[in-house]
């Protein structure tokens, strides 16, 4: 009887350890079309927020199917479709109705461009057959991107931007920004993932740090914050892009001297960076 019990408390275990990412991931889709409502209605303070919380509940489906064990091939498909809303649609329709709207009668087009990206980005991810180094991503991940349009908002209510920065032309960044975005999302750069936290060895402590400072820093200076670390992370992996391939560049024209000598060799920071050579996904 007793063992009859544990096995039926096990299964329903089990069931709610499966269950668990999908319920994130709806919670992710809720939040990305409660977003659109309101920027729809144009509070568009909140709609930027319920973008960014809906990139957070896409990091808890994630970790949540990772430990236990719950990944599927439903999952990852759901996940994708919510993605597409809420971090393509969503954070489009919210720069449309804040700044694309007055630009004219076709403007809303870089919406859609941004919004196309996202589909081929994760259509692209769903089907590659290649996995990047570092286990981390080969172009910027949809929901860094949408996260770093939505956070603009919030950016631009504080006293820093307000005082220091205002008086930029936004009007042409903002055009640019979701180009810049999309063509970063479909590239074969690599993007880092977060440390992982551990308290065993000097990476897993790195990796504690950096995760506590961030999560600091998002919860007592969100509206400062995301927009510039979005920002960050893009510029980020597309410089260190460009840095690889001017070493590879580099490595293959020593390669090509036939020997000689006196021709001056690849320093030795090439040699570190060939386990990262791009390959194009599947």
């Amino acid at each position: 009887m007793a063992a009859g019990v544990v096995m039926i408390q096990g299964r329903r275990m089990g069931r709610a350890i499966i269950v668990l990412p999908s319920i994130f991931t709806l919670a992710n889709l809720f939040f990305g079309f409660w977003s659109m409502v309101l920027a729809s209605q144009g509070e568009f303070y909140r709609a930027s927020w319920w973008i960014v919380i809906a990139g957070v509940l896409d990091t808890l489906d994630g970790l949540a199917a990772r430990m236990g064990k719950a990944a599927t091939r439903f999952g990852g498909e759901l996940d994708s479709l919510v993605d597409i809303v809420s971090f393509g649609i969503a954070p489009a329709v919210l720069m449309y109705h804040l700044h694309f709207a007055a630009l004219g009668p076709f403007a809303w087009l870089f919406c859609f461009g941004f919004a196309t990206c996202v589909a081929l980005r994760l259509a692209r991810y769903n089907t590659s057959a290649h996995t990047p180094p570092s286990g981390g991503f080969f172009g910027l991940p949809s929901p860094a991107a949408g996260m770093t349009l939505a956070a603009y908002y919030p950016f631009t209510q504080t006293t820093f931007f307000q005082t220091q920065l205002s008086g930029l032309p936004w009007n042409q960044i903002l055009v640019f920004l979701p180009i810049v975005l999309g063509l970063a999302m479909l590239s074969n750069v690599h993007y880092p993932k977060l440390p992982r936290i551990g308290i065993r060895t000097t990476q897993g402590v790195y990796g504690l740090v950096v995760n506590v400072t961030l999560i600091a820093f998002a919860i007592f200076s969100r509206d400062i914050f995301f927009f510039p670390l979005g920002l960050t992370y893009m510029t980020y992996g597309m410089g260190r892009g460009a840095v690889l391939v001017f070493l590879e560049r580099g490595e293959d024209e020593t390669q090509e001297d036939g020997g000689d000598p006196s021709i001056t060799r690849r320093p030795a920071l090439v040699k570190d960076f060939r386990g990262l050579r791009r390959r194009r996904p599947g």
